[in-house]
């Protein structure tokens, strides 16, 4: 019997954890813990002790399948590639889209980009961080010139006071959960504001639970307490940051008075007061968020106010401060570095300016790109797809599942059903490759190398530990076999993943410094400009990554959420994750541990709320939107406000 450990890195959530994974003859068996993984110690949540379950799976993709007559026959490499290019040669670049995808690695987000933009000439290319934390990357940016957390997840343990806004943490990134417990018990006071009473409110020594869509009336409310009580960061302000005066002038206003700002969020004025006081009279600050504050109309103005809080009390470019948003999928934040996002290539490098599109024309060694414009993100595509049936007409999709993860998904498949060519790259059959034309077999992360970069921008390596099953390759492998076959066989002549790392590296600023031997076995913090460089885990230490150096307040008014409720729809419904699961179930619902633990979807309802309806605990019922309606079982509970209903989002039932 041949027993070996690889160390990889978690492929679920934004954390990053590392752990090894048990191969047995050629095959992984188990997941064993690595005790010195520089995230987690060797500590893992549920759904990282059970990683191992999914990926040998009987019903993994083997083979490629062409759909003929509408049924799926499986057929050749070779007659697979060739039906692509065929068609993706009868297309105009602007006819085609692409999308890539945070659960694939660096080097494959990189490939993807590059080839929309060298292969197909489309300025079409996006990725599901459009879903999630696009509002951070456009908020943070506007205020500090990096859209980033600023911290490192180490760091949250030094803080002395942990505001936590729209992040059920514990549930969410439950080691991450584990630095707030650090800090607490180091005397840290830890504040969660949340409609729900969840593990992570648990925790806290001031829970504060809100209307959903009011975030920035609350924080509004908190900076104008802290500026009456004069608790603001005089000298921070004076010296790092411009506008305070345009930013005093909105939130001084008697809207944002804490009796005001009570009655619009449903907080109590003393609740906001302690707060207030917590946050801006501790030795040092973070603020934590994920989707909870960025899943909104107003997910821009969400994310510059709690920039503007952090701003007013100086909690920036030291340990223990900072605003930190906790990103979702294992690899959001690799793909939007990798420039897998309609306006800009890696490193966040804009396709309009004219020396950036030079630039990689020379890196590239090509004559031609896409144009240089910004083009469709991904819920624009589907909207034209849909509302303009024939402008786009192809689209290859590596990775992601739009059929369960983007919002109303009738709509989303109308949209994908105008296609006249869908080509479908992942590891299982998903509800998006049912879809396609074409469905080409991928390997998963444990069967390939490469990197991917976790929630506080440190990128650390996947390591290769079994073969994939059947036919199925690497991501990488099928970009540049694609791309070689279609007449750029000098950008696409890769022969490992290291080798398009080296690239990354050579054509990416931040991550100029990197290479696979710097990388192991901790991983670097970007930016990391030069060989000799460590890596940088605080951002915003001296000056912000403006032009001036400053950081700019941005003075931002509560507006009520586009939809709220109405006679006919008098509730809120919130959604988000349960531990067990993880985002459509692809690979959660295929690992048994996980899934006996939560098999069925739910839909939380306060107490109140179920008498006046009539609704039972365990009770199923039907939950309706605008969108559609959904036949679930109800779990009454004091643990949500009322007027506030919440569904896990993973079932496709």
């Amino acid at each position: 019997m041949d027993l070996k450990y690889v160390s990889t890195t978690c492929p679920y959530c934004g954390t990053g954890c590392g752990f090894n994974l048990v191969v047995r003859d050629g095959k992984v068996v188990d997941v064993a813990h690595w005790q010195r993984a520089p995230v987690n110690g060797g500590k893992l949540c549920p759904k990282g002790r059970y990683a191992h379950e999914f990926i040998n799976s009987p019903d993994r993709l083997t083979k490629p399948l062409i759909k003929k007559n509408g049924t799926f026959v499986e057929a050749t490499w070779d007659e697979a590639y060739d039906l692509i290019i065929q068609k993706f040669r009868s297309y105009k670049p602007e006819e085609m889209a692409c999308l890539s995808s945070a659960r694939t690695s660096n080097e494959e987000n990189y490939l993807m980009q590059k080839f929309a933009r060298v292969v197909l000439k489309t300025p079409h290319i996006d990725h599901c961080a459009r879903l999630c934390h696009s509002s951070t990357v456009a908020g943070l940016a506007a205020v500090f010139g990096s859209g980033a957390m600023t911290n490192s997840i180490k760091d949250i343990a030094e803080s002395k006071c942990v505001f936590v806004l729209g992040s059920n943490t514990f549930e969410q990134h439950p080691l991450i959960g584990r630095s707030i417990i650090r800090a607490r018990e180091s005397g840290a006071k830890v504040i969660v504001a949340d409609p729900r009473y969840t593990p992570t409110a648990k925790q806290a020594d001031l829970y504060m639970p809100f209307i959903s869509g009011t975030d920035v009336a609350l924080l509004n409310g908190l900076m104008q307490e802290i500026i009456k009580n004069g608790w603001e960061d005089k000298e921070f302000i004076k010296n790092r940051t411009k506008d305070f005066e345009k930013l005093k002038e909105v939130v001084m206003k008697e809207d944002y008075s804490l009796e005001n700002v009570s009655r619009v969020s449903g907080v109590p004025a003393e609740s906001l007061k302690t707060a207030a006081e917590w946050i801006a009279t501790a030795d040092v600050a973070a603020l934590i968020y994920s989707m909870g504050i960025t899943q909104h109309t107003v997910g821009v103005d969400n994310v510059k106010s709690t920039a503007n809080l952090m701003l007013l009390t100086g909690n920036l470019g030291k340990p223990g401060s900072g605003v930190n948003p906790l990103r979702g999928q294992n690899n959001v934040q690799g793909a939007c570095d990798m420039g897998a996002l309609p306006n800009v290539y890696s490193g966040y490098q804009k396709v309009t300016d004219e020396a950036a599109q030079k630039k990689m024309k020379e890196m590239w060694g090509v004559d031609e790109l896409a144009e240089g414009k910004v083009g469709y993100t991904v819920t624009e595509m589907i909207n034209v797809l849909a509302e303009k049936p024939g402008e786009i007409k192809c689209m290859y999709i590596m990775g992601e599942n739009p059929m369960l993860s983007d919002p109303d998904i009738q709509h989303v498949e109308e949209g994908l059903k105008n296609l006249e060519f869908l080509v479908v790259q992942d590891i299982f059959m998903t509800e998006t490759a049912e879809l396609a034309d074409v469905v080409l077999p991928a390997a998963c992360y444990a069967e390939k190398d490469g990197t991917q970069t976790n929630t506080e921008r440190r990128v650390q390596r996947w390591r290769k530990a079994q073969n994939p099953p059947g036919e199925a390759k690497p991501d990488w492998q099928i970009l540049c076999e694609l791309g070689s076959r279609m007449g750029y066989e000098k950008q696409f002549s890769f022969k490992s993943p290291e080798e398009i790392f080296d690239e990354i590296a050579a054509v990416t600023p931040s991550y100029h410094g990197m290479s696979y031997a710097r990388l192991d076995p901790d991983g670097l913090h970007w930016p990391c400009p030069t060989a000799e460089h460590p890596g940088t885990p605080i951002l915003h230490r001296e000056t912000f990554a403006m032009p001036d150096g400053l950081g700019v307040f941005s003075p931002i008014e509560w507006k009520p959420p586009a939809e709220v409720p109405d006679a006919e729809y008098p509730y809120v419904l919130t959604t988000g994750r349960t531990i067990w699961q993880w985002h459509t179930g692809t690979m959660t619902r295929r690992s048994w541990s996980l899934e006996k633990e939560a098999p069925i979807g739910w839909i939380e309802i306060n107490p109140e709320d179920a008498e006046e309806l009539g609704i039972k605990n365990n009770e199923v019922v039907r939950a309706s939107t605008r969108r559609g309606s959904v036949e679930i079982p109800a779990r009454v509970t004091p643990e949500i406000i009322k007027g506030v209903m919440f569904i896990p989002f993973h079932y496709k039932e």
